[in-house]
């Protein structure tokens, strides 16, 4: 292959490291007005009164908005599709305050100091309510978070929210009590998952400018145009024909862009005003106002027999939904189906079943990985733990259990596992890391100790049945190639991808294929960037457009040579005959095509994939302990990765890298602490901790284990969020095989770690 399977560089490397102005900030109008958020101090409260009569006086400010001057359709923020599973439990701003940072007001105004000014001259008198804060007591607790009428689901997910429930469901497969009771050795423990932030470097922005056809035109930092578009559509209760969404380049989103955490605000004041008006979050705001991993407490079963094998397993989870049920119906699912499924081979049974529940707390949202990494987080520690307990090696454990290639996976929608190289992943994995001479502990000396801990993990590649990608592709005279899509391409080069596969399917250049990214006017419809789905079902779009690209340049030729379209070839610059004397040039053809010609040369397909392969991954992590004071420090790190075709290494490699340093904040640094008022502690990154360069070990190791997916584009699934899952689950046992301390509870801090040292003392 020419394009695929090749390290080329991103199509917009040189625009970024040249500091070219291509962010949503750097491209709004300078004569914007700003819009900023008068949020509550309180957990939970009714707005009795609001008067922002003195803040409209301050020169400079355009509008004061209140519950008062906003639509009353209530919406999800959830960037989902159609029905979403999210509940419908939003107003743009409601008179009920459900978290500390809430939304009580709008302020647009000519300049950033008298938008700051008005807001401290806005009063509002509130009748403070008791908040519910622990997740754990919120089912059917005296006070409910959102007893309003209108709160509705489109489809049904089991919430009830006059008893803080946003979603609940149970999945069950074979007689599990039967065969747990059955079974010789059964490891039973809960394990406690807090809430992360993604930190993405470009935090929540957009503006807004109505054009000169009377639209409301958003331009915004998203993952998600088309969903935005529906969004604000509920949100402000205008036709989708109204509102068009451009998304520019992303500077990372990680899952918190699937959400419209605020581009209703923006929008709403510009159709109000008429007048250009643009919304950038704070980090201070994406800290506390945002969409943070859902806070995960997860009760796993795990049955086997006394030589490994695994017979059942059950995960019972509840879930901290925060103030809003956005995305809380759907990463639940995934905490299961995707950690249950890795020990396939033997499972006679399987139940999983979930409880989500509303707090006042910030609302949670989606975070690369989506649930599984919770899920697998305590799956593979409970796995660990019955190794330990049956005193088998861990790889061995697994060798004995792990789901195979040619497997048909009832807990994984009964899907056929058509490409699984999971074995040889893990046979890769030890030898990089070099396990046979590390597991279990080595004594460095001094009072240092060195284990190692090991974790699988398996994602999806997009939401089958559901998740839809779509391309356009014409040929421009001279024979060179546009492609507009509708994927977003939020920093991982999924531009650059397409364009490769596109490349590979025409026999030409990357180079030659010109790329226009997202707006919902002129881009075909995608779901967009979440779920895995870019490269696995937008890239299958590019294979069957191209197919049907390459069928109307053969017409053409044949037109010009004057033959059958059976009896010619194209190479991706010549169209020839079988005799190999008669050919015209595709820069002939295309030239010719634009006078007195009526075919385009010109194709659009769309794709939806009836199964959701999955890629696969095994990580294994050594640490050193410190026995004297319990600080850890992560040595070595190896990661071997199945996702099928690799389409560019070198993006594949940088991908991983950056999920396995994500995964490893979660584990060692990151804790969203919430206070007793439920006020969040760690509100900047002086407080909430992420891991740099120096604390992500000497080494980490990525390498890639091909298997060939027959339903992806040349073999190709997915990469973007298998890459996060294992870090936890492989730390805290290479802590345990260190320091004999299980640690249940993330992240795994030197604290924890020396305190559980002296109990065991």
């Amino acid at each position: 292959m020419k394009a695929v399977n090749q390290a080329i560089i991103k199509k917009d490397a040189m625009a970024l490291v040249t500091g070219k102005p291509v962010y949503t900030d750097d491209i709004a109008p300078k004569d914007c007005l700003i819009v900023k958020v008068l949020r509550s101090p309180h957990a939970h409260a009714w707005i009795k009164k609001t008067d922002a009569a003195v803040a409209k006086k301050v020169p400079g400010i355009e509008c004061v908005l209140t519950y008062e001057d906003v639509p009353g359709s209530r919406f999800t923020i959830a960037g989902q599709t159609f029905p979403e599973l999210s509940p419908y439990d939003r107003l743009i701003l409601d008179r009920r305050v459900r978290f500390v940072g809430d939304a009580v007001a709008l302020v647009a105004g000519t300049d950033e100091k008298a938008v700051d000014r008005a807001l401290r001259l806005i009063k509002v008198e509130y009748e403070v309510l008791a908040p519910v804060l622990d997740f754990t007591q919120a089912l059917d607790h005296p006070v409910v978070v959102h007893p309003e009428p209108d709160w509705k689901e489109l489809i049904e997910i089991g919430g009830d929210n006059q008893r803080n429930l946003v979603a609940t469901s149970t999945h069950e497969h074979g007689s599990v009590e039967a065969v747990l009771a059955d079974c010789e050795v059964v490891v039973e423990e809960t394990y406690h998952t807090k809430q992360c932030q993604q930190a993405m470097m470009e935090t929540f922005r957009a503006y807004c400018y109505i054009d000169a056809y009377q639209r409301l035109t958003v331009v915004s930092s998203t993952q998600v145009p088309f969903h935005v578009r529906r969004i604000l559509a509920q949100a402000l209760e205008l036709p989708k024909s109204k509102i068009r969404v451009i998304k520019p380049r992303i500077g990372g989103g990680f899952g918190a862009k699937q959400t419209a955490v605020m581009e209703m605000y923006p929008a709403l004041v510009t159709w109000i005003t008429g007048k250009p008006a643009k919304m950038i979050y704070t980090r201070y705001e994406s800290q506390v106002v945002s969409s943070p991993r859902h806070e995960a407490q997860v009760s796993v079963r795990v049955g086997a027999t006394r030589d490994g094998i695994i017979r059942a397993i059950t995960v019972q989870s509840l879930w901290n939904a925060g103030a809003f049920g956005e995305h809380s119906p759907t990463t639940v699912g995934l905490s299961g189906h995707k950690s249950i499924s890795l020990y396939n081979s033997n499972l006679e049974a399987f139940r999983f079943s979930y409880d989500v529940v509303y707090t006042n707390t910030i609302a949670a949202g989606a975070y690369r990985g989506y649930g599984a990494t919770q899920g697998i987080f305590a799956v593979e520690s409970a796995v660990n733990e019955l190794a330990a307990k049956l005193g088998i090696d861990p790889a061995k454990l697994r060798e004995r259990n792990m789901v195979q290639q040619g497997q048909v996976v009832p807990s994984y929608f009964n899907e056929y596992a058509s490409s699984c190289a999971l074995d040889r992943c893990l046979v890769r994995a030890k030898q990089m890391i070099g396990w046979e001479g590390k597991y279990p502990r080595r004594e460095m000396g001094h009072g240092k100790v060195r284990g190692v801990g090991l974790s699988l993990d398996m994602q999806g590649s997009g939401i089958s049945k559901i998740d839809t990608g779509a391309v356009s592709i014409k040929v421009n005279d001279d024979g060179f190639y546009t492609m507009a899509v509708g994927a977003t391409d939020m920093g991982t080069g999924c531009d650059t991808i397409l364009a490769q596969i596109a490349a590979e399917c025409l026999g030409c250049s990357p180079d030659d294929i010109v790329v226009h990214g997202v707006d919902t006017d002129t881009s075909p419809y995608d779901c967009g960037s979440y779920a895995s789905s870019t490269t696995y079902v937008t890239g299958m779009a590019v294979v069957k457009t191209c197919e049907a690209l390459k069928q109307r340049i053969l017409a053409e030729g044949a037109k010009k040579l004057g033959c059958e379209v059976s009896e010619l070839v194209f190479d991706g610059h010549e169209i020839m005959a079988e005799d190999g004397v008669r050919c015209v040039s595709l820069k002939d053809v295309a030239n010719a095509a634009m006078c007195g010609n009526s075919t385009a040369l010109y194709a659009t397909e769309s794709h939806c994939s009836p199964v959701s392969p999955p890629p696969y991954m095994v990580g294994i992590a050594e640490v050193e302990i410190d026995t004297a004071t319990g600080q850890i420090e992560l040595i070595d790190y190896a990661a071997v990765v199945d996702c099928g075709t690799v389409i560019n290494p070198a993006l594949a490699k940088v991908q991983t890298e950056g999920g396995l340093v994500q995964g490893i904040g979660m584990a060692l640094y990151e804790d969203v602490v919430i206070g007793e008022t439920g006020r969040i502690a760690n509100n900047s990154f002086m407080q909430y901790r992420l891991p740099s360069r120096l604390d992500i070990g000497r080494r980490i190791a990525v390498e890639f284990e091909s298997s060939y997916e027959p339903t992806g584009p040349f073999g190709a699934k997915s990469i973007g969020e298998v890459v996060i899952n294992t870090p936890s689950p492989a730390i805290a046992d290479a802590v345990y095989n260190a320091t004999g301390v299980r640690i249940r509870e993330l992240p795994i801090t030197p604290e924890k770690i020396f305190m559980g040292m002296q109990s065991k003392k």
